[in-house]
């Protein structure tokens, strides 16, 4: 007598065929992200590699001359080296000036936050309003309060009997008023963050510190802040991370003269250099070095996160 194999082989094509979904759904689902990625992350990272290496022009960008490390060696001791070094100052200084009071500013916020006032839900979604604003509309807003002729903080300094500042021209009043920019579009934002981690805190830490008879001060230095503290460290390094990025305010905020960092380059960070060296000086090569050494700069900010997180892990 014969036996039927066709609901034997129907069900084998249905094994099969599940055991292909199961193992290949996943990595059909992330594969979208993998070729995006590829397309738009991996391959210009690689290519503005191969052009650090090379002497090219913006204009024939097909017509290329290896110079192997040449430009790296201009940055660090060429020429070129002290629009580089000045740059790279500019940069440090810029992202203290913001990163520092920012951090304070959204730690204290997010802790009066914390607490039951009245209108809570709207002070945060106004925390995020400047986080919404375009980094074009917020410089140019700035630009004018700066600026040397009728700007409000001449108007108030005349007040109090100070002369007008030129904001834009000065050194440090220049890097002052980018770092103000920054400041006031990214601390609501940070203070949102640390009231999220706030509000993961267990209670009883507290109730057991009024117990002992801490008050609010004490309960936020010795029970909010070591709670927080990879919190905060996550926002150090992300902080530090957009200040080694920082571009639209200096470019903005000096008008004609932005692309340089102001006529003297006082406030010039490493990405107004980059675009100045690749598009007003058609110096391809020479800009994509130092977009190599700035990823190579938060590759290192990196490697001291993790550095730093594995020690406070280990303390705790």
């Amino acid at each position: 007598m014969a036996v039927s194999t066709g609901p034997q082989r129907r069900q084998t094509w249905r094994t099969r065929l599940y055991r292909w979904d199961s193992k290949g759904a996943p990595y059909a689902f992330v594969a979208p992200f993998f070729v995006v990625f590829a397309a738009f992350g991996l391959f210009p990272l690689l290519y503005t590699g191969w052009l650090s290496l090379h002497q090219v022009s913006l204009y024939n960008v097909s017509r290329s001359r290896w110079v192997g490390l040449q430009n790296y060696t201009d940055l660090l001791s060429g020429p070129p080296s002290r629009f580089f070094w000045n740059a790279l100052r500019n940069t440090v200084t810029l992202g203290a000036l913001s990163t520092v009071p920012q951090l304070l500013l959204a730690l204290g916020l997010a802790h009066l936050l914390n607490y039951r006032l009245r209108g809570r839900s709207f002070l945060r979604i106004a925390l995020l309003a400047p986080y919404a604003t375009s980094v074009a509309a917020a410089t140019l807003v700035f630009a004018l309060i700066f600026s040397p002729e009728g700007g409000m903080a001449n108007w108030l300094l005349g007040l109090v009997g100070v002369g007008p500042v030129h904001w834009e021209a000065g050194h440090w009043t220049s890097q002052f008023a980018i770092a103000l920019i920054v400041t006031w579009r990214w601390t609501g934002y940070n203070a949102l963050i640390y009231l999220a981690a706030m509000q993961a805190v267990p209670g009883d830490l507290y109730e057991a510190a009024a117990i002992d008879g801490a008050n609010r001060w004490r309960q936020f230095w010795h029970v909010t802040v070591p709670a927080l503290r990879p919190t905060i460290l996550f926002t150090v390094v992300i902080s530090t991370i957009g200040a080694t990025q920082l571009f639209g305010e200096p470019f903005l905020f000096g008008g004609q003269s932005g692309h340089q960092g102001g006529a003297a380059n006082q406030y010039e960070t490493l990405g107004v250099l980059m675009y100045d060296q690749g598009f007003r000086d058609s110096m391809l090569g020479r800009a994509s070095a130092i977009a190599w050494t700035m990823f190579a700069l938060l590759l290192l900010l990196g490697l001291v996160n993790a550095l730093i997180a594995r020690r406070l892990r280990r303390a705790q």
